[in-house]
């Protein structure tokens, strides 16, 4: 049976090892030495996986310390844009905020998941909605429909109605005009608004934010200083939780 890992042991036998490299030893000394760090490696193989797992779990943590730092740097952008729409009371105390793409099959199945957390969280969560177009030049498009419907109060029932859609046959002018009368949207007055500088900069600028954060994919959600990649209903709903519990 192998020994148990000694830490102790092993900063030794590596800082020996190191000394060697670098020629702070004779050489009878550093092959001695040598022999003895390559000997208890292959005695004891598990220290290898458990500084592996050591190292894994230091980079794991510098990650989050960096998206922690990068979410605080950018508190603003993500959660007060005036530029954004969602539900729910402006005054809620917790907010949820999604980035998604209207092609990304996973935030279409989140959808009224999403939808409806204000109402279960009786009133006291709001959720905002990021335009983050990535999948496809379609997607960009439906983005500025969603957008120009918000300029004309009309975003959650625009968004409902290009979540809904088929990404194999959607998408194209004729299904988002559909839609956008579905929704009760002046598709005219879309249309226009769909080519304004205003609007192409808000997506433009969520992209910006997004690679800022490190957001490589949809959904994503941010709840106070944490992210929440991929459609993780359980964690964001934990998140909520602890956030809520901070007001009490």
């Amino acid at each position: 049976m192998a020994k148990r890992f000694q830490p102790g042991l092993l900063c030794a036998l590596v800082f020996a090892a190191s000394a060697c490299a670098q020629g702070d030893v004779d050489t009878t000394d550093k092959d001695a030495i040598e022999q003895i760090v390559h000997d208890y490696i292959i005695e004891n193989p598990e220290v290898i996986e458990e500084a592996l797992i050591k190292l894994s779990q230091q980079a794991d943590e510098r990650d989050a310390a960096t998206k922690r730092e990068a979410i605080r740097s950018n508190m603003d952008a993500i959660y007060n844009s005036e530029f954004d729409y969602g539900i729910g009371p402006e005054d809620a105390p917790v907010t949820v905020v999604e980035f998604f793409d209207y092609r990304c099959s996973y935030c279409k199945r989140s959808m009224d998941w999403a939808l409806a957390l204000p109402e279960a969280h009786d009133g006291n969560v709001r959720v905002v909605f990021k335009e983050l177009p990535i999948l496809s030049p379609e997607s960009e498009k439906a983005a500025l429909a969603a957008l120009a419907a918000g300029q004309q109060g009309k975003y959650a029932e625009m968004h409902r109605e290009l979540m809904s859609m088929d990404n194999a046959t959607g998408f194209d002018p004729e299904d988002i005009d559909a839609a956008a009368e579905r929704a009760g949207v002046d598709v005219a007055q879309m249309r226009e608004a769909m080519d304004s500088v205003q609007l192409k900069k808000v997506v433009a600028d969520n992209k910006s934010l997004a690679r800022k954060l490190g957001v490589d994919g949809t959904p994503a959600f941010f709840i106070g200083e944490s992210m929440v990649p991929g459609a993780n209903q359980e964690m964001v709903s934990r998140l909520i939780e602890d956030e809520l519990s901070k007001e009490s």
